[in-house]
């Protein structure tokens, strides 16, 4: 599946106050699922010394695809095509291989 269409696909699902001028109930969710996501790694290290069993597997992946909703729906709200900004962030990050500075920090480089 391609983002864009994922994009378009996700929106029908879109339920909250003021959408269509509302960035910042989906940038929450982002956050919010990112937590989801990190906490139940985190529980795979404490429980079981970070050996991850399938079932973890699956519900991480949940979580993700919990994400990733949440950021077409914040493309959606900026009216930003998820396509382009996947195509765009793998644009950059070639810039930096070829420049050899995948390494090191900040946006610029």
């Amino acid at each position: 599946m391609k983002f864009s269409e994922y994009q378009k696909l996700a929106g029908q699902y879109a339920v909250y106050p003021a959408k269509g001028n509302n960035y910042s109930y989906p940038a929450l969710g982002v956050t919010a699922e990112a937590g989801e996501v990190v906490n139940k790694i985190k529980r795979v290290i404490r429980d079981n010394d970070g050996i991850m069993s399938e079932g973890d597997k699956k519900s991480i992946g949940h979580e993700i695809g919990d994400v990733l909703w949440y950021l077409a729906t914040l493309a959606t709200e900026l009216d930003q095509d998820l396509g382009k900004i996947a195509q765009n962030n793998l644009d950059k990050l070639q810039g930096r291989k070829d420049r050899g500075t995948l390494h090191g920090a900040g946006d610029i480089r």
